[in-house]
């Protein structure tokens, strides 16, 4: 009989990204956030299905360029002037997609499950942005790129969704394509390399 358990994308890289972040002194961290639940949501920002499902959320889709709006446990990033992102807990996804489905009504709207499409890979430590500055052209200073912010880029040759966590302390999500991730482990562990 087959194996049916999941595996993170980044599975076999977990010991690595541990013993990188342990022998940097604190300098980095880096760890996969594995099976967050990812949904493509799709409506008109002006129209009555976004404060609809912004109520059903407990929390009102961004309507600025590149920021991230975070309630509890849920975190929606502005992709587009018609797109959004919505981040939540493992195994969610049912539960988030009905509740945008039904607020939205009979408005036009389209939510798509991607969880299976990106992992997360957290950054964190007071050379994180040094770190990621060695392979994204983003501005990284707080002032431009702070809490709040986030931005489809590259890194590392690699297209990722890079977000500014709230608390500068706990670093940056990188939202990076499954089939990537191992590529994308091994820039970080490679560019980490003067930290450890």
């Amino acid at each position: 009989m087959a194996d049916t358990a999941l595996t993170s994308p980044l599975a076999h890289a977990a010991d690595r990204l541990a013993t990188a972040t342990r022998t940097s002194g604190g300098a980095i961290r880096l760890a996969e956030l594995p099976f967050l639940t990812q949904l493509g949501i799709r409506l008109d920002a002006k129209g009555a299905a976004a404060d609809a499902v912004g109520l059903a959320l407990g929390l009102q889709l961004p309507l600025e360029p590149n920021t991230v709006v975070r309630a509890g446990e849920l975190t929606a990033l502005w992709l587009g002037p018609d797109e959004w992102l919505l981040v939540g807990p493992p195994g969610s996804e049912r539960d988030l997609e009905s509740r945008i489905r039904e607020a939205a009504g009979a408005e036009h709207v389209s939510v798509t499950d991607v969880s299976a499409q990106r992992t997360a890979v957290l950054v964190g430590g007071p050379r994180a942005r040094d770190l990621l500055a060695h392979g994204c052209s983003l501005d990284l200073h707080p002032r431009a790129f702070g809490p709040g912010r986030c931005a489809q880029t590259t890194l590392g040759r690699t297209q990722v969704v890079l977000v500014a966590r709230d608390d500068p302390k706990a670093g940056f999500w990188v939202l990076v394509r499954s089939s990537f991730a191992g590529y994308l482990a091994d820039w970080l562990l490679d560019a980490a390399t003067e930290y450890v």
